[in-house]
């Protein structure tokens, strides 16, 4: 990536393991975990730590991606190439995310998580549900593809819509390998902003423990561990789908694409456990296109297809929204034929890219789904309100793991991976450890 960050990286290699990032932020989600239990009051107070690192991190999402996207694109030389890599990326991403809703749909089916709850709707406080079902109604296909094209250039930048800065990237890089050599010195300079940035990020990556503290100490000081319990079984079915999703799916994936999900996870520690600690996959963007660099994928593949991903590719969501809508109806006694089912599934595959880039995402597309669905009402979405905090942590890292996934898949579909970069990257810390000194 940069030689900052490169060098940044061999250092940390020969830290002691306490001196690990990833060892940080796990003993920092550990410890907010216990003061939120413990101290709950005190854990509520904690929150502004979680939201201040989220936004650090948000505020160099834009220029990263901007950046990499911008100077992939010129890389390439060929807008030939990257229509043909985008065209690619999308067929994955279409393929991957309606398995996903279907695997939901059918563990639903399976494991009935909320048959025999008998839930009368009139008892539920609905209140809180509105303002979702308010942003579900106004979130159309139209609106989001009206909502892609910013008002201003700086605009994209300044509300950080992940969307619209992809546009305004795409559309420079195109028009600056137009312009040939006159462009040059723009795209030397995009070049030299782009280490500047992913400095920053490394120094920015150093606050996490004390943001992963901060969020997780929040959630559980918030929400408790009672929330969980009363809708166990929604929680642990939702969890062990996703769990054997990555697993099953996602490994299946990966072995056909010559590479080991387990070694990917490994590889992906220390964000997987950023995405944990903040319940947003958002806080370790920048860090997961740096690390699928430094795994062998060309820069415009990663530039592409982690944050166009990050819309289109949210496996964990779709898992969530079928398996969430047919629990709400089992709970509440409405019987959903295989022809409302499939109708679902019709529903969910757009709803679930309509609300792309929006605050909340899971629990609007479950809103904008159950709005179409007149069958199921969008009043029991209060069932599972006070956990959705807890499923959107499973939702993050499943959605993480998949844009990891599918970073990978594509380069190597495009020619773009180099083998022996990801092995290395991949193959076990102290194998690595021994090859670098060699």
């Amino acid at each position: 990536m940069t030689q900052i960050a490169i060098e940044a990286s061999s250092k940390g290699a020969h830290k002691p393991w306490y001196g690990q990032l990833y060892f940080q932020v796990l003993l920092a989600i550990a410890a907010g975990a216990l003061i939120g239990y413990f101290q709950p009051g005190f854990a509520v107070q904690l929150k502004p730590l979680g939201d201040v690192f989220i936004k650090l991190v948000k505020m160099v999402i834009g220029p990263v991606i901007f950046l990499t996207i911008v100077t992939g694109i010129c890389g390439m030389r060929d807008l030939k190439v990257f229509g043909r890599a985008t065209a690619k990326a999308f067929a994955y991403f279409l393929s991957v995310s309606t398995l996903a809703l279907i695997i939901g749909l059918v563990v639903a089916n399976l494991v009935q998580p909320g048959a025999g709850m008998h839930v009368d709707l009139a008892s539920l406080d609905t209140a809180k549900v509105a303002d979702f079902a308010a942003k579900a109604h106004e979130t159309t296909i139209t609106g989001f593809l009206t909502a892609i094209v910013p008002d201003t250039v700086v605009s994209a930048f300044v509300d950080g819509n992940i969307l619209q800065v992809l546009f305004v990237a795409i559309t420079f890089g195109i028009a600056l390998t137009l312009s040939g050599d006159v462009g040059q010195p723009v795209v030397d300079l995009l070049e030299s902003l782009s280490h500047a940035f992913f400095a920053l990020v490394a120094i920015l990556m150093k606050a996490a423990p004390i943001g992963a503290f901060g969020a997780f100490a929040f959630t559980i000081g918030k929400f408790g561990i009672g929330a969980i319990i009363s809708l166990a079984s929604l929680v642990a079915c939702f969890y062990l789908t996703a769990a054997l999703f990555v697993v099953i799916v996602l490994g299946l994936i990966a072995r056909a694409n010559g590479f080991s999900i387990f070694r990917l996870l490994a590889y992906l520690k220390t964000e997987l456990f950023l995405v944990l600690g903040t319940s947003s996959s958002e806080s370790a963007l920048p860090s997961l296109m740096d690390k699928m660099e430094k795994a062998g994928c060309a820069k415009p593949i990663v530039g592409l297809v982690v944050p166009t991903g990050y819309s289109f590719n949210l496996d964990g969501t779709n898992i969530y929204m079928t398996l969430a809508t047919l629990f709400i109806a089992q709970a509440t006694g409405v019987h959903l034929s295989l022809g409302d089912q499939l109708l679902l599934l019709g529903v969910a595959m757009i709803s679930s890219k309509g609300a792309a880039g929006v605050s909340g995402a899971g629990f609007i597309t479950l809103a904008a789904t159950l709005s179409v669905m007149p069958s199921v009402p969008v009043a029991g979405m209060a069932l599972i309100l006070g956990i959705d905090r807890f499923m959107s942590e499973c939702r993050a890292l499943t959605n993480f793991i998949g844009n990891a996934v599918a970073t990978i898949v594509v380069s190597r579909w495009e020619g773009a991976l180099d083998p022996a970069q990801l092995a290395k990257a991949l193959q076990p810390k102290a194998r690595r450890t021994e090859s670098s000194k060699a």
